[in-house]
Parts: C-alpha cells; sequence; structure tokens
C-alpha cells in the first residue's frame, strides 16, 4: 500500500499521546508541540519529494500538542509541517506558513539543505534583515521527513552496562576511523556498517577499550558560511534531527546498519556512548534559516534575550541555545535519548557543552530540571552520562559540579599531564592531584573516582603527537586567518615545528607520547584515547579540525606506529590486571585496618617522603594500595608503585624494602616493548623522560 493511493483527504483528530509520526498498521497519527501556533498543517509529497500534494490543518490540539490522524498513510510518506502565526520578531515570534518545516520527531530524511535564500524567514539582503517577511516557498530547498517502518526502531535494546571502573573510552569519529582503513572493505569505509567491521573490532580489542565514544551522528546541518568555503561541518555537532541518524554514514545497510553496529560492538563487549549535542540546533542566529525549531515555535524552543525578544541568548557560541527549561523542550531530549537507548542500543551519552543544559535563569543549577528528569528517568538513569562541563555563558566552568551520576570530560588533568612533561614548573605538583583523579575538584556529594575522564587529546585540540611536533597551531585550511582553536595547547616541538626527520627528535617526541600515554592509563578516574592517538597519528598541526572532511582529519592506518600501538596495548592490559589503578573511591593516604599500612604513599626516588616544595621537582613515585575506606578497596592486596621522571637523565631508583616480597618492573615507557623486569635487590634505573610501573611480588619469577 502506499500513501499516494490509498490515503484519505480528511484527517481525523487523532491523539495527543506520542509526539512524532506514528503508523498504527492503518494509518498514521502525528502529532507536533507549539504553544503560540495559531494553525499548524500537515503538508505531504509525492514519492519524490518534488511536489506537495496535500496541505492539511490538524484538526486537533491537546493543550499544546497539534494531532491529528490519517488513515490509509503508510511508512514512506513524505512530509513536512507549516504553522500559521505571528511574524514579529521583536516579541520572539517567527512563524512563517511559507517555510517547510522539519518534525523535531522524524526519525528519516528525504532529500537534502540547500543554502538557498528561500530557506529563510525574512527577505535576504533587506535593509532590515529579519524584520521583513519572505514568501518564497522554501519546500524545494529543505529536507522532508519520512513517516518511518516501527519494524525498524523496536524497542528492545538491551544496553551492556559495563562497571564504569572498567572502562576505558575511545573516542572516534564514525566516518574518520575508518575511511583510509585498509582491512575495512571499500563500500564499508567511513559507515556505520565499516565502523564495526571485523578490522576495527579486532584493534579496539586489542587496546582493551570497553567503550567507544563516537562524535556527534544525530542528522545536521552543515554551517552556510563553511558551504561558502567548499568545507563541511565535519565534527557534527550542528545538529537538526535528534531522532535521526545522519545520513553521511549509512553504508549498503541503510538506517538498519546503525543498530546492527551497535549489536556487534555490544557481541565484542564494546559499549556505545553518543556525544549529544542538545544545548543548540543547526538554525543559527536570529539570521539564520527556519528549518523547524523556530517555525514551529521559536519563543519556546530557544533562550531569548530578556531585553529584546529578536535577539538570541548565546551561550553555546553557536547563535542560539535550546530552551531546555522548557517542559516540551526537556520531554523532546529525553524522548530523543531514550530512543538511542530503547531502539537502537547505545550505552550511554556525552553531552556537549552540558553546562547549557543545567543553566535556569539564575545561572547553572546541577539540580535543574533538565538534569533531575535526566537522572530520575527509569531507562535514562541506568545509562553512562558524561558531562562537558562548561560552556562559554556567565560561570560557564562547571568543573566538579555535575550530579554524583555522571562522570566529566577533565580538561585540567589533560593541561596538567601536558604541562609536567614539558617541564613547566610546579607541573609536578599539578600532576599529583591528577593521578589521584583530581580528587580536590571531583570529591565530594558522594562522587566516585571514575567522575574524571583524562585524557591528554581530544577530537578538540592538538592529537596527542601533534603535541610533541608543533607549538603553534596550523589551521590556515580552516579559512578562518588560523585565528580559530585553542591558544593554550602546552605543546613542545622538541626544536623543530613540524615533521622531522632528526632521529634524535623523533625518538624524544615518541618517548614523550608514550610517557603521557602512560599517565592516562594509570591514574585513577577513567581514561578516554583519542581515535589513532595509539598510533602517533597527525593532524598536521591543525588544532580545530571541525571542518576538515579530508586527510587531515581521516586516521592514516598505514601511517601509524605499530610499536606504539602494540604499547598501548600493553599498558592498557596493565590497567586492567590491576584494580588498584581503578579504585571507585578516592584515595587520601588513610591508614588501612587490614595492614595498618596507608593507601597511598608519595616517595622521591631515594624511598623516602616527597617534598612537595620544589616547583622544579621532576621525580616522584607514587605508591598505592587498596583504598581504605572502600569495601572492595579493602579486600585488594596488590600494590602498585609509579615512578614518573620527566628529567633528561636516568635516575636510580630506590624501591621501599618489603621483604620477603620483591618488585617487579612491567611498564617502562622510554621502550616500546614490554618486559617484565625482576629488581632483585631493589634498586633500579628509571630511564629519562618515562613512566615505571612495578608490582609486587612473591619473589623471582620461576
Amino acid at each position: 500500500m502506499t500513501y499516494q493511493s490509498s490515503v484519505s483527504a480528511k484527517l481525523e483528530s487523532g491523539h495527543a499521546h506520542r509526539l512524532g509520526p506514528h503508523f498504527d498498521g492503518a494509518g498514521t497519527n502525528f502529532a507536533v508541540f507549539s504553544e503560540n501556533a495559531e494553525q499548524v498543517y500537515l503538508c505531504l509529497f509525492s514519492s519524490d519529494g518534488s511536489q506537495e500534494t496535500l496541505r492539511l490543518p490538524l484538526p486537533d490540539r491537546t493543550g499544546s500538542i497539534w494531532h491529528g490522524y490519517l488513515p490509509g498513510l503508510t511508512p514512506g510518506a513524505i512530509y513536512g509541517y507549516r504553522v500559521a502565526g505571528p511574524y514579529a520578531p521583536e516579541d520572539g515570534h517567527r512563524f512563517n506558513i511559507h517555510k517547510l518545516l522539519i518534525d523535531p520527531y522524524t526519525h528519516a530524511f528525504h532529500g537534502a539543505f540547500t543554502d538557498h535564500a528561500a530557506t529563510f524567514g525574512y527577505q535576504s539582503g533587506d535593509t532590515a534583515q529579519d524584520l521583513s517577511f519572505d514568501r518564497s516557498d522554501s519546500a524545494p530547498f529543505v529536507a522532508k521527513s519520512v513517516v518511518s517502518d516501527p519494524d525498524l526502531f523496536a524497542l528492545d535494546g538491551a544496553p551492556l552496562r559495563r562497571a564504569w571502573d572498567e572502562t576505558v573510552i575511545y573516542e572516534a569519529h564514525a566516518k574518520g576511523l575508518t575511511r583510509l582503513h585498509p582491512g575495512v572493505a571499500e563500500q564499508l569505509q567511513g559507515t556505520f556498517d565499516g565502523l564495526a567491521s571485523d578490522a576495527v573490532l579486532e584493534h579496539l580489542t586489542k587496546l582493551g577499550i570497553t567503550a567507544i565514544e563516537l562524535l556527534p551522528v544525530q542528522a545536521i546541518k552543515s554551517e552556510g558560511v563553511l558551504d561558502a568555503r567548499g568545507l563541511v561541518n565535519y565534527w557534527g555537532y550542528n545538529t537538526i534531527g535528534f531522532f535521526a541518524p545522519e545520513p553521511r554514514y549509512f553504508g549498503p545497510a541503510g538506517i538498519r546498519g546503525f543498530r546492527q553496529m551497535v549489536d556487534r560492538f555490544h557481541a565484542a563487549g564494546i559499549e556505545v556512548i553518543l556525544d549529544v549535542v542538545y544545548n543548540h540546533s543547526a538554525e543559527g542566529d536570529h539570521l539564520g534559516p527556519t528549518l523547524s525549531f523556530r517555525g514551529l515555535d521559536n519563543a519556546a524552543y530557544y533562550r531569548l534575550q530578556a531585553d529584546n525578544a529578536r535577539y538570541y541568548v548565546n551561550d553555546t557560541g553557536c547563535g542560539n541555545t535550546l530552551n531546555v527549561s522548557h517542559p516540551f523542550v526537556t520531554r523532546m531530549i529525553l524522548d530523543s535519548l531514550r530512543f538511542w537507548v530503547q531502539a537502537m542500543g547505545v550505552d550511554g551519552f556525552r553531552f556537549d557543552l552540558a553546562t547549557t543544559l543545567g543553566r535556569t535563569e539564575d545561572g547553572f543549577d546541577q539540580h535543574g530540571g533538565f538534569l533531575n528528569a535526566l537522572r530520575q528517568d527509569p531507562i535514562l538513569a541506568e545509562t553512562k552520562l558524561i558531562a562537558e562541563p562548561w560552556d562559554i555563558g556567565p560561570d560557564g566552568y562547571q568543573l566538579g559540579n555535575f550530579p554524583a551520576t555522571f562522570a566529566e570530560w577533565n580538561d585540567t588533568f589533560r593541561d596538567t599531564v601536558r604541562q609536567f612533561w614539558r617541564g613547566d614548573d610546579h607541573g609536578a605538583q599539578g600532576l599529583g592531584s591528577a593521578l589521584l583523579g583530581t580528587a580536590r575538584v571531583f570529591d565530594a556529594g558522594g562522587r566516585r573516582a571514575w567522575s574524571s575522564v583524562n585524557y591528554a587529546a581530544s577530537h578538540d585540540g592538538f592529537t596527542l603527537a601533534d603535541t610533541t611536533q608543533f607549538v603553534e597551531r596550523h589551521n590556515l585550511a580552516n579559512g578562518e586567518d588560523n585565528r580559530d582553536g585553542h591558544h593554550a595547547n602546552f605543546s613542545d616541538n622538541f626544536g623543530v615545528e613540524g615533521p622531522s626527520d632528526d632521529p634524535e627528535i623523533l625518538a624524544a617526541r615518541t618517548r614523550r607520547q608514550r610517557a603521557m600515554l602512560a599517565t592516562v592509563f594509570l591514574s585513577q578516574g577513567t581514561p578516554m584515547l583519542l581515535a589513532g592517538d595509539e598510533g602517533g597519528n597527525s593532524q598536521n598541526g591543525n588544532n580545530n579540525n571541525y571542518c576538515q572532511d579530508n586527510d587531515t582529519s581521516w586516521i592514516n592506518w598505514d601511517a601509524l606506529d605499530d610499536d606504539m600501538i602494540a604499547y598501548t596495548a600493553a599498558v592498557s592490559a596493565f590497567r586492567h590486571a590491576h584494580p588498584v589503578l581503578r579504585q571507585r573511591t578516592f584515595l587520601h593516604g588513610a591508614q588501612r585496618d587490614c595492614d595498618g599500612q596507608t593507601d597511598v604513599e608519595w616517595l622521591d626516588f631515594k624511598a623516602a617522603d616527597l617534598d612537595w616544595s620544589d616547583p622544579d621537582l621532576s621525580k616522584l613515585c607514587l605508591l598505592v594500595r587498596g583504598n581504605s575506606e572502600d569495601v572492595i578497596g579493602k579486600t585488594l592486596t596488590d600494590e602498585v608503585l609509579l615512578a614518573f621522571n620527566r628529567s633528561d637523565a636516568d635516575c636510580p631508583l630506590a624501591l621501599p624494602d618489603r621483604h620477603p616480597h620483591q618488585w617487579r618492573r612491567m611498564i617502562d615507557s622510554a621502550t616500546p616493548a614490554q618486559t617484565p623486569v625482576e629488581v632483585a635487590d631493589g634498586r633500579i634505573v628509571v630511564p629519562a623522560a618515562s613512566v615505571s610501573a612495578f608490582v609486587l611480588t612473591d619473589g623471582p619469577a620461576s
């Protein structure tokens, strides 16, 4: 049955229970939110999307939900909305019936967006700008919504729910991870299908990865300014469809490929975490296009300036800010999150600019409406929740201030690790805090040590390799005169900016990378590895490759260092083998009842108490035992000693006497190959610019 031949031209009342389009076997119910509209029209299109065939007013309204039921309308139908209401930008209203609008709840799109003047609610070029009114039809230039087959989205997702204290995150781009992967079939490269291919799963399993965190995969619209430069929004932080997978990543399986990808990751024991952008939409500022929310109900969906509702509050830096304090915007976001968990099977979410989601009229509130609703939701409360704890609004930096169910990206860890290994003054003091999960920030309100997501590099900034090759950013290809991207990278080029063929420089750079990788994996908290860092991937000094959908951003697998990959796998395996390195509870040096020892000791290289007063401190040791205050920690008999030597010289190390037990070195970041070394007399040399990890054993290996 196709809707063109069997659909009734008369809408019935339908119901308001579920927002979006829902096919019940005999027809489709439509329900959409708008509290300020005068009338909402359902517009149906021909099978190729080129002609509007019917325009029907939704016949009923329950509160702020407009709804109607169309008998005979089946999955595959192409549609959109037009909304009548006041066009009064200075009062916050931007209704324009001439603009076709996306259904916020659609699961799929037909066609694509075009940066055409007709997509703007005002007359482009008019001196009054957005105060004017444009009557041209935008339908030929925008994507349309599609009624989905409910069989495609059965609510039977089964998240893995792996424990936080065993989690190792791999941050990756859905396309960039596989676009150049020689082990992925060509037709699958850059797609959801290819992400969970055998070659990728084998690689991630080797690294001990337990969760892959994907940059945004919800449907986006690239910014017009990028289109004008011949570029595209590669990262995807410009969402327009919160319930729809981005079509750019569809492979042979189409939309089904996403769920199949998740199922394959789960079969390999790997969770899927989505980076989601609910802080703003792709409609931009007051001069942006009218695509969905702006035309449905601008004053409800967006936060507007109190003194002039023509303009948006811009706490995101992206032109607009979604009004998450509005109950129907909160509902939309929660419905979206549940869809990705129940229908797509994902295990958790990393919330971009999460401070925005906790904002109220009085500023950030960790108990704000949305954050409370999220934690109370029976489906979402059991997923992994990660906050990017900042935005650009007033008091936007909120590291450590999210509720206890959240983990948070810890950018202070990143900066501290880079500063220590670069040789900055007081770097060791900062490192001491970082190694213990930045407890001074996170240890409050019953939070767990895994709350700190530790990383030395992420998608936003230099790759790990580039922190050892570049001092300056090299972003000219972005078309912004090298003004964009991080200013403070805390990086070091070892005397040569960019690539070098000097063997000593190359060796020093890789040694630095191995030391920083060890620091990430051996710290308390949750380690996160940027895809490609395990093998020295470079972006040629571009620290803001958000618009580079090319080999600047795609991982060049043929150029990765196999020895570095093997080293990363060894350090990850060592972390997994020693639970004292991934404890649930913060360590503070308290005495253990079971043996009278403290759960943490800070030592110098002579096995004496560490003197923290030296700003040039370059060598330190951390001895870790099971937590004295944690039920699980008290059962851990393992001891691990970590020795950090950032100096330019090899340094002798005296290990604490633990007779009759003996120390064994298991990790030595100075070399890529990891071979256990017995420390017979308690003395050993820690090479320059390296990390060593020792475990206590019963005696020499037989």
